[in-house]
């Protein structure tokens, strides 16, 4: 039976299916609009930087054709072959997006969905409505993204511009499309989809020698998806062929320029050798005469090469900027947007985004999950966001009274993004699949309200109330973690100690023993080491602690 995710969503391909060879569907439609549905192949800085990946109507399958465009079949408006075990190690993230050929808006389009189907049984959808955008144009459905391995994420992320404005988000370029009637008379239109035909090939079967290409034919009605992707046609509507796509082809082409195109222009600092002036000595420095102490200016003469005369105390030279303005650049406009491009917010269509080592930003749209954050942890926040106040409880209350472990919460509900931080501490966003860490409260910043919650007892000797108590987290969904300083992750083996007041979390399957070294006779005298109460990890292999490079 296939699973139903939400936006935000995300599984292992693993979970799903056993198989690597992939059927991916998309259905999306609206009356008088057509679309183009494509895949971009991403590195890992999530950049197009081979345009050989990015697959649509005009390039429709990779260079070894582990990414493939099949075209409309099986109720889809589009479908693609994806092969993971193809994929080459350079790409990262597949990015199936819809973007609005011409006039109109994704607030538009009725109910659609993006599906997966492994061996003809469909695995996974994520359906999804026009309601959900408002002006965008273009719309990122979903992702598979290679994190230790393959996964898939319902994105449902809207996007404002065509599919021009998402090429260049990608870092590709777009070229300037040419008149059609510059295309020579009587060839095929390069916008034309391959031909399809009358039934789907067998995978496997050997390709058509390369320069023999078949003939075009009329547009056919849609063919059932082949033995490794589809079921048989699905109820719902049965989008119509597209007229006419583009008039001309889009090139995508990354931004960094190959190898032996026109080098760049000399830079104006470095300039080429200047004869002796008259007068000069050869080998002596411009503008320094016979005598003269280098870097010292003689009264009357003219200031050395590339430097300003002295003026006079309180006096700024002519053409030299005020003091604080870099020379070289504009005092407004690009200066100003150039100064402030590394510090712009990071958008990556995850529910989770680091915009820096110190700040947070939670997108509440996607998932439609609240979050419940650390009270006073938010900075600022876009769009609709409500907050309230996360009461634990009685039971709640006593417990982390008891513990230690009590945190003070707020609950953030609505359409927006909220911002978080705290006293300038790293965090980190650690993303459990099923799985479970524990982490002090006094650790945790903030955490999916889907996580599961409770305090853990460590049990130990020598301490007045012999044990510590910590914050065990399991299920599916995001915690995250703060740190004083950059965090180390390091295995656990028979032989780990670490500081009680240092660590900060560890895998839930870890066995934790208090051990203390707290001796009467060497308490008694001076020149003890201060190492007193240290935690002693033991479990298989997988386990892990994470030690920040501070004692509270």
């Amino acid at each position: 039976m296939a699973r139903e995710f939400q936006r935000g969503h995300k599984a292992k391909i693993s979970d799903l299916t056993p198989g690597t060879d992939l059927y991916v569907g998309v259905q999306i439609a609206a009356p008088g609009l057509t679309f183009d549905i494509s895949c971009f192949g991403l590195d890992a800085n999530e950049q197009l930087s081979d345009d050989r990946y990015f697959i649509f109507f005009n390039q429709p399958k990779s260079p070894e054709e582990s990414i493939q465009l099949l075209g409309a079949q099986s109720g889809d408006t589009e479908s693609f072959r994806v092969t993971l075990d193809r994929i080459p190690a350079n790409i990262h993230k597949l990015s199936f997006t819809a973007t609005v050929d011409g006039a109109g808006q994704m607030s538009q389009i009725g109910p659609g969905y993006i599906r997966v189907v492994a061996g003809g049984e469909e695995v996974v959808r994520y359906p999804f409505t026009g309601s959900e955008f408002t002006t965008e144009r273009a719309v990122m459905l979903g992702d598979f993204y290679l994190k230790d391995v393959w996964r898939f994420a319902a994105i449902g992320q809207g996007f404002d511009g065509g599919l021009d404005a998402l090429l260049k988000n990608f870092g590709g370029e777009v070229a300037e499309e040419q008149p059609a009637a510059q295309q020579p008379q009587g060839a095929a239109p390069s916008f034309a989809p391959p031909a399809q035909a009358s039934a789907p090939p067998s995978f496997g079967a050997p390709a058509a020698p390369q320069g023999h290409q078949p003939a075009p034919q009329a547009p056919q009605a849609p063919q059932p998806a082949p033995s490794f992707g589809a079921p048989p046609q699905a109820p719902g509507p049965v989008p119509q062929p597209n007229a006419q796509m583009h008039a001309a082809p889009t090139i995508a082409a990354p931004l960094t320029p190959p190898a032996g195109t026109v080098p760049p222009p000399p830079s104006p600092y470095v300039q080429p050798p200047q004869p002796p002036q008259y007068g000069q000595v050869p080998g002596q420095p411009p503008g320094q005469m016979p005598g003269q102490v280098p870097g010292q200016v003689q009264p009357g003469a003219p200031a050395p090469y590339g430097q300003q005369a002295p003026s006079p105390y309180g006096q700024q030279p002519p053409g030299v900027p005020p003091q604080g303005v870099p020379q070289g650049v504009p005092q407004a406009g690009a200066g100003l947007q150039a100064a402030l491009q590394p510090y712009r917010e990071t958008a990556t269509g995850q529910r989770w985004t680091p915009q820096n080592q110190q700040l947070m930003r939670v997108d509440l749209t996607m998932g439609g999950m609240p979050v419940l954050a650390r009270q006073g942890s938010m900075v600022m926040y876009q769009g609709k966001v409500d907050f309230s106040y996360k009461g634990a409880g009685f039971a709640g209350r006593i417990v982390g009274n008891a513990t230690g472990q009590e945190m003070q919460l707020m609950r953030c509900t609505g359409r927006g993004q909220v911002f978080l931080a705290e006293n300038g501490a790293h965090l980190h966003s650690i993303e459990l699949q099923g799985d479970g860490i524990c982490v002090s409260a006094e650790n945790v910043l903030a955490f999916d309200e889907s996580l599961q919650h409770e305090v853990r007892r460590i049990e130990g000797h020598g301490i007045p109330g012999g044990a510590l108590f910590t914050m065990m987290f399991h299920g599916t969904g995001t915690v995250v973690v703060k740190t004083h300083g950059v965090p180390v992750v390091l295995p656990v083996t028979p032989t780990t100690f670490a500081d009680c007041n240092a660590v900060v979390a560890w895998s839930a399957a870890s066995q934790v023993i208090l051990s203390s070294q707290v001796r009467l006779r060497r308490n008694a005298y001076p020149g003890h080491s201060g190492e007193t109460v240290n935690l002693q990890f033991r479990g298989a292999p997988g386990n892990f602690i994470v030690v920040q490079p501070y004692e509270v």
